[in-house]
């Protein structure tokens, strides 16, 4: 619970009498820590986020389902675990999206309680991982409490507060309050210090003023008993001078969209890797996917966009190893056949399905983790239209990656650099020597390493 000193709620509960106003008080005290701040979070590069939809994920849809769960989200190789809004959802005008926040300092009834959610992060602090939430900065509902000092938010001209364009549920916050901003950031530290959380991923953080990151990234950094993940859900260029060691690959996915549905040249794909880096220093990461919750439900599964069960491989071997960290999606690692539709309401995952595919999921990330070259080594581009190849290599280790974008057979010309060559499979162990030419059946890969 949270606690404050009587003087400090005196001084407040002056100022809002003198003001008139019904605005939430701004409040700068940080709550007491609960448990043990997380010593092992994992480096900026060797991260592997695992995405909670929170809603299919169990019969229960709440968080001691993800709780029941996260030995199978280890076992996957996963060392991050993002867990999409915990928060209460609005009622007036809203639609249940879980980003329409009622209340920033609350746990939704219909995900548990704070200690649901403090059993869940210790959890997953005792099997290594560390846990992000959702943080949606952008706007609140129309029942938020904050809406009592319009002030808080965008007015039209005739004083109205104003929702963004397209998202009727919500209301847009006014980034030029200095109260507001405030709040907001103080609702983020409670979370730090309440339930222990590593971290959070900011939704729509494209729409967001430069200027409250930076500040907001200042007054998160100065808890120094924490080392925080902060990850934009963006693709500004700005985001990482800001201070977020990740950001969104929108265009990255754009591009394997195009690559392996469109039959667009897989050069495409290394012209597109270095411009999502512009701005980025030792710790930034672009997080690459084949799937998540929006896409998920507007574009279709990875079986819909990327060739069935193996070229969807395929297309995740290729955002897992060429540069950036690889996130996975729920219900991705089963092969979930259908899309989960907003609000996420009507699906469950069934999580006995294609447990081929789980073993698949687990044998390419595990590979990752066991290799510094693919987290963090020096990439050369070998592609061709239809097969996406490069090497990674640190110190004395080089691996080798081939993925046939296409539904058909390729023989891929090897550079000479990498002819009458042998290496070791990095999926099943067996050695593998490399002539001048590499047939490759549709969508197939193959992970090398020497």
């Amino acid at each position: 619970m949270r606690k404050y000193s009587f003087l400090l709620i005196a001084i407040v509960l002056l100022a809002c009498n003198k003001s008139g106003s019904t605005a939430p008080p701004v409040v700068t005290t940080d709550p007491s820590q609960y448990g043990t701040p997380f010593a092992n979070v994992p480096a900026s590069a060797d991260a592997i986020i695992y995405q909670v939809n929170i809603r299919p994920f169990s019969a229960e849809g709440d968080l001691k389902g993800v709780t029941a769960r996260l030995d199978s989200i280890k076992s996957l190789g996963a060392n991050v675990v993002y867990l999409m809004p915990i928060h209460p959802v609005g009622i007036f005008r809203g639609i249940n999206s879980p980003y329409c926040i009622r209340d920033y300092k609350a746990v939704a009834a219909e995900f548990g309680t704070l200690n649901d959610l403090r059993a869940l992060v210790d959890g997953a602090h005792s099997r290594n991982m560390a846990v992000m939430m959702d943080w949606v900065a952008n706007h609140t509902s129309w029942d938020h409490a904050w809406t009592s000092n319009k002030s808080w938010y965008q007015q039209d001209a005739a004083g109205n507060i104003m929702n963004p364009p397209g998202y009727n549920d919500v209301a847009q916050l006014n980034f030029n309050n200095a109260d507001m901003r405030k709040a907001m950031i103080d609702a983020m530290r409670y979370w730090v210090f309440a339930a222990n959380v590593d971290g959070f991923r900011y939704d729509f953080a494209d729409n967001v003023p430069y200027d409250f990151w930076t500040q907001t990234v200042t007054s998160l950094r100065s808890i120094t008993s924490h080392k925080l993940l902060l990850f934009a859900e963006g693709a500004r260029d700005d985001h990482f001078n800001a201070g977020f060691q990740w950001k969104f690959g929108f265009r990255f996915y754009d591009v394997l969209k195009e690559t392996y549905g469109q039959n667009k040249s897989a050069t495409g794909i290394h012209v597109l890797n270095a411009g999502e880096f512009t701005n980025s220093n030792a710790e930034s990461q672009v997080v690459r996917y084949t799937t998540n919750h929006d896409v998920n439900g507007s574009d279709g599964t990875p079986m819909d966009l990327f060739g069935g069960i193996v070229g969807s491989m395929s297309a995740f071997v290729v955002a897992s190893m060429m540069k950036g960290i690889p996130m996975v999606y729920s219900g991705q690692e089963v092969g979930t056949p259908f899309r989960i539709p907003f609000p996420f309401t009507t699906a469950k995952i069934n999580w006995s399905l294609n447990p081929d595919v789980t073993a698949e999921y687990k044998r390419i990330l595990a590979f990752r983790n066991s290799s510094a070259a693919i987290r963090g080594g020096q990439l050369q581009a070998y592609s061709s239209d239809d097969v996406c190849a490069f090497t990674k290599e640190k110190d004395s280790e080089k691996v080798l990656v081939l993925a046939n974008t296409k539904n058909k057979v390729v023989d891929y010309t090897l550079p000479a650099a990498l002819e009458n060559s042998t290496w070791t499979n990095g999926i099943n162990g067996g050695s593998v020597t490399l002539t001048a030419k590499v047939t490759l059946q549709p969508y197939a890969y193959m992970i090398l390493k020497k």
